[in-house]
């Protein structure tokens, strides 16, 4: 048994939980917070069989895409009134940990 973690972009959320449950796969919802972009994301713990680990990673794959972003950043506090012009960043997308699991038990 494998337990898989999908760390997603609240963005691509609801429609992750939608195609897993839609495809049988049970899964806990953890909220939690992006550290570079400082974004909402949804951590996503998905327990499933071995054989059923490259269906739950299709589902991710088709579901979360990446995409280029502007972000705004904030000016150096020693120069406050410089300009800081947005920069460009890849956004989306999923993290995904795929873990061996010893011992499963539903109580």
């Amino acid at each position: 048994m494998k337990l898989v973690i999908v760390i997603v972009r609240d963005d691509y959320s609801e429609v992750l939980q939608d195609e897993l449950a839609d495809a049988g796969h049970r899964y806990t919802k953890l909220a939690s917070t992006g550290g570079f972009l400082r974004k909402g994301n949804t951590t996503l713990l998905v327990g499933v069989d071995d054989a059923d680990v490259d269906s739950v990673l299709e589902i991710v794959r088709a579901t979360c895409k990446t995409r280029q972003e502007l972000i705004t950043t904030q000016p150096m506090p020693m120069s406050p009134g410089l300009a800081v012009p947005p920069i460009e960043v890849i956004a989306g997308g999923a993290t995904v940990f795929v873990v061996e699991v010893e011992h499963f038990e539903r109580i």
